[in-house]
């Protein structure tokens, strides 16, 4: 049966007179017009979803800020440590530069005069002191070899050819630029202000590209080094060269990081880190482009398929057996961890046992006939990473997670949202040169200023880079 509801179109053009109509309906109009206004938000949000091209594996960088969910609340807890905590402070200098005394002349409250006694405190202040650029002039001598029948002179090491700049100043801004995301001009300003030092933007990043030259083979063999690792970490991010969007690549383990920065998110740019086969376990991920690696192990990311659930959960309409798997799904994963975790304390006759038993429930699961698309979908990437998910329960130091390449990701991203990517593809070669180089550095306990320092003097008086630094014990 039609009522007045049914044949009042509903939508931007209802007036407030049709509206009237169907309240005089009753209840049951009105219940009906809020139902099909809902359903009509719904499919508009789904096809505007849609239109914009997102997936659950889309970067964030590259989702529109109103598409994405509000933040966590933190909570309302203060800040700072509890109370009765042990108290926390600088520790004393190890040496004075300068002594000083005060002593007041008169009360500071009423200014009237004082009698001196004997007792005194003693305050410590650190400060950096107004610097002065060092101005080095060089005296070259020439000389003649008779045997090459020509004029030779000794190399500089203090800075590079034709350089007016020293290697301190050529690595703290480089460092500043690569490994804190600092702009240009912000560097320009640091420089010309505070270090009363003047340099131009365009002379910066010319001697960065020729840091970059020298560095290079810190580069290789910080890749070398990765393939040869046991557990390797791997993640991408968007990027932009010269207003396009590039991907950002970071290949990470414990004592090391690679970044990469390709025109490609698939294959072709794996293969350009992968130049062998890789024996070890590749940490990464669902996206599709992994499985072109040759490897000997994976582990993908359990907690993308937490994140997974939840945003199904959310954002979609899932079907009336989703309840039932995304229980049965958590709990699994639930229990894989758990048994992970008490690896150590089980025999293992018990531990191999109730590995079994989770390989029998993920295929119970696999086989089960969902009807719900979304539960198909897992079901269908489960299939096809059936052995790649619970790598973590038989090899050694792999974690069900792959939080270490997104936290290693993390500074780059940082920088990305400072500098807006690269304006060329020599910048961006040289970004992800010296962002490894001195990340790497950084993850081995060493002081990334003061050894590229050295190693850039190093090659400059003996034409030879020394090896990349090994990891410290502190590392």
């Amino acid at each position: 049966m039609s009522t007045v509801a049914e044949d009042i179109p509903l939508g931007a053009t209802l007036t407030e007179e049709q509206a009237r109509q169907i309240f005089s309906q009753g209840e049951e109009a009105v219940v009906f017009v809020i139902l099909e206004l809902a359903k009509q938000l719904a499919e508009q949000k789904a096809a505007s979803a849609a239109g914009s091209h997102e997936t659950p594996s889309t970067p964030s960088g590259m989702k529109p800020p109103y598409t994405k969910p509000p933040p966590k609340s933190r909570g309302k807890k203060k800040p700072g440590r509890k109370k009765g905590h042990p108290g926390a402070r600088r520790e004393p200098p190890d040496h004075v530069d300068w002594q000083m005394d005060h002593q007041a002349n008169r009360c500071p409250d009423c200014g009237g005069p004082l009698n001196r006694c004997n007792e005194t405190r003693t305050r410590y202040t650190e400060d950096i002191p107004d610097i002065e650029p060092e101005v080095t002039e060089h005296t070259i001598h020439r000389d003649w070899c008779p045997k090459c029948k020509k004029k030779v002179e000794p190399t500089v090491s203090e800075a590079m050819p034709g350089s007016t700049l020293g290697n301190r100043v050529l690595v703290l801004s480089a460092w500043l630029h690569y490994a804190l995301g600092n702009t240009l001009s912000q560097i320009v300003e640091v420089f010309n202000f505070h270090l009363q030092m003047k340099v131009s933007e365009g002379g910066l990043v010319q001697m960065w590209y020729r840091l970059q030259a020298i560095l290079f083979a810190w580069y290789e063999q910080i890749q070398l080094e990765a393939l040869k690792s046991a557990v390797l970490h791997a993640d991408e991010t968007s990027w932009r060269v010269a207003g396009k969007t590039y991907w950002l690549w970071c290949f990470a383990t414990r004592d090391l990081t690679y970044y990469l920065i390709d025109r490609s998110r698939g294959s072709p740019a794996l293969m350009k880190f992968f130049i062998q086969e890789f024996d070890g376990t590749l940490v990464s991920d669902f996206w599709g482009a992994y499985n072109a690696v040759v490897c000997a192990f994976r582990q993908k990311c359990l907690a993308h398929l937490f994140r997974e659930l939840e945003h199904t959960e959310k954002y979609k309409s899932p079907g009336k057996d989703w309840p039932e798997f995304a229980r049965k799904l958590r709990r699994l994963l639930g229990d894989v961890i758990r048994l992970w975790r008490r690896r150590d304390e089980l025999s293992a006759e018990t531990y191999a046992s109730r590995r079994r038993r989770i390989h029998g429930r993920l295929t119970e699961l696999i086989d089960t006939p969902w009807e719900d698309t979304n539960a198909k979908r897992l079901i269908k990437r489960f299939r096809r990473h059936q052995d790649e998910l619970f790598t973590f329960l038989d090899q050694e130091g792999v974690p069900f997670d792959n939080n270490h390449a997104e936290r290693t990701i993390r500074p780059a991203v940082i920088v990305r949202k400072n500098s807006y990517g690269n304006r060329s593809e020599q910048g961006a070669d040289c970004q992800a040169v010296l962002m490894s180089v001195f990340r790497t550095l950084k993850q081995r306990g060493h002081d990334p200023i003061r050894t590229v320092t050295a190693a850039l003097t190093e090659y400059l008086a003996t034409g030879k880079l020394p090896p990349l630094p090994t990891a410290t014990s502190d590392g």
